[in-house]
């Protein structure tokens, strides 16, 4: 197409006043075309003459660049192609950024490298900071170097991403890691926890006069064994991979079954225990002991926030194509600094929890393809909500019944 306009303007003078304009016309919308194509890709395109005076300065680039208010009345800077008369000093690509470190950045690439591949910079414009990848390679035209093509993407995402990749990696390897240790420390105190016993019996075996003090050492060391092995098997359970065994189930006879083998123990706790079921609340696809595991967490971590008694509801919604299930108590509440804590691992706001029983109701729920959320008002109570998808069913094509009229024709 280039030649094309090449070999018209070498005729100009021969064309009539209709074929000039023709000629004008097309080249005016090929012009559009490319820049209309400039302006749509999501890399800034900043284009430099021999001079370093600007050429052409794409949307992108506009968006990514701290760019002065002058460069708004720039032709070059508007996504334009600069006409002759723009093409002086005073208009080199970093006159035009008013962030002064940006543009020595620039300043810098553009005259002291002929080449520059994936540089890094950070910019930061109307407050947001974003990470730069900059590449710079000369713009040549009929085998001759006539100026600098720098183009730039956006790669504060792709850096974000990598990163928590790398976190996750490292995360991996470090639950590896803990999961090996811990499984090693387990063994070693079932065994100091038989040998305590058979010590305490050859003691008292020894001497019948085994003080009263003596015993209360040995119920201190067998409780804190006792402290450790679950802490220990908690954590293997929050950190190993799960094999659910899904099948459809009754969630609402799953949470009749909970209650009614918790009901004493919560009204000996002076808690009143609410169970509202919806009835039309579908099977839903889960592994019934994982997810009585998950519940039972959940109904005694409400039990501990009512020690003066309360009121427990446990209830059941159908909303759309989801299962819903509500745990709400009269507790005491969690303020608002560890709502957005409480299932992250090892944390936890009673003397004797091991912060992992929220960790466990989490993964079990995101095993279920579920969610579980939390509101909370200090005082009052919390409330958590287990939401279960629905399967969806099989669609069924009717079968196809040939019209009385077709047959008929067919005869």
């Amino acid at each position: 197409m280039i030649d094309f306009y090449r070999r018209a303007l070498k005729k100009l003078d021969k064309l009539d006043a209709d074929k000039r304009q023709e000629l004008l016309i097309s080249a005016a919308t090929e012009i559009n075309l490319l820049e209309t194509v400039l302006d749509s890709i999501d890399v800034g395109i900043l284009v430099c003459n021999r001079e370093n005076n600007i050429v052409l300065v794409n949307k992108s680039a506009r968006r990514m660049l701290p760019l002065s208010s002058a460069a708004d009345a720039h032709p070059a800077a508007a996504g334009h192609f600069a006409a002759g008369a723009e093409r002086q000093k005073g208009n080199q690509g970093w006159h035009i950024i008013k962030d002064e470190r940006v543009a020595e950045f620039f300043r810098e690439i553009l005259v002291n490298s002929g080449k520059v591949a994936d540089r890094e910079i950070d910019i930061e414009k109307s407050g947001n900071k974003r990470l730069l990848s900059v590449n710079m390679v000369p713009l040549v035209q009929d085998r001759k170097i006539t100026g600098s093509l720098i183009y730039m993407e956006d790669i504060t995402e792709k850096r974000k991403v990598e990163l928590r990749l790398r976190r996750a990696e490292n995360l991996a390897s470090l639950t590896t890691l803990a999961a090996g240790v811990a499984h090693d420390i387990k063994n070693p105190l079932g065994s100091i926890s038989i040998h305590l016993q058979l010590l305490q019996k050859a003691l008292v075996k020894k001497n019948k006069n085994f003080n009263t003090a003596t015993e209360k050492y040995f119920k201190i060391i067998k409780e804190e064994i006792n402290r450790l092995n679950r802490i220990v098997v908690d954590f293997l359970f929050a950190v190993r991979p799960m094999n659910l065994e899904l099948r459809m189930g009754d969630i609402n006879r799953l949470l009749s079954q909970i209650i009614d083998f918790f009901r004493i123990e919560l009204e000996q706790s002076g808690i009143l225990c609410l169970l509202e079921l919806d009835e039309s609340v579908p099977f839903v696809l889960l592994d019934e002991r994982y997810m009585k595991q998950a519940l039972l967490n959940l109904i005694k971590n409400a039990q501990s926030a009512m020690n003066d008694g309360g009121v427990l509801t446990v209830a059941t919604r159908r909303v759309d194509g989801e299962v819903r299930i509500i745990i709400c108590d009269t507790g005491c509440g969690i303020s608002k600094e560890n709502l957005t804590r409480i299932f992250e691992p090892y944390f936890t706001t009673r003397e004797a929890g091991t912060g992992l029983g929220l960790t466990q109701v989490f993964k079990i729920i995101k095993e279920h393809q579920g969610e579980v959320t939390v509101d909370s008002t200090p005082g009052t109570g919390a409330e958590f909500r287990i939401i279960l998808p629905v399967p969806q069913k099989n669609t069924r094509m009717l079968e196809y019944q040939e019209p009385d009229y077709i047959k008929g024709a067919k005869k």
